[in-house]
């Protein structure tokens, strides 16, 4: 991938952006998206609760190793 196809994501605007979520309708159907968003929303959920413990186990480590 080039620059220049990636700076092409970031300049969406908001008729690509509604083609987008139409095609995403179209695929998943109306009942479907609700119960995606909600996987979606835990998963995110259990990444960031994954990145609070090893942050807190690694806390004392550290400290430890500052001591040395």
């Amino acid at each position: 991938m080039n620059i220049q196809s990636l700076a092409l994501f970031g300049n969406l605007g908001p008729w690509e952006i509604a083609i987008i979520l139409a095609v995403i309708l179209l695929l998943f159907g109306a009942s479907k998206i609700p119960e995606l968003m909600r996987s979606m929303g835990s998963g995110i959920g259990e990444f960031k609760k994954g990145l609070k413990e090893s942050t807190k186990e690694e806390s004392p480590a550290a400290k430890t190793e500052e001591k040395k």
